[in-house]
């Protein structure tokens, strides 16, 4: 939450760190879900929504450091 703090309510990053930390704790909650269902279609869920939220949470930091093309300012 520090990051968020160092950037005003009207930059993005301030949004980004809170919402890149929502998507860490939340891909955390799957995979620990997986250790308590024995359902293999259920283990799968799990972890393919833990895979997608870190992935999504990649792309909120490629937008902050804007490292992709996607990401960067027109010139």
């Amino acid at each position: 939450m520090t990051d968020r703090m160092q950037f005003s309510e009207n930059d993005p990053r301030h949004h980004t760190a809170k919402l890149k930390d929502l998507l860490a704790q939340a891909a955390e909650h799957a995979r620990e879900d997986v250790t308590k269902v024995t359902d293999p279609k259920a283990q799968a869920l799990f972890e393919t929504t833990a895979e997608v939220l870190l992935g999504l949470r990649k792309a909120y930091e490629d937008f902050e450091q804007g490292s992709e093309p996607a990401w960067r300012k027109a010139s």
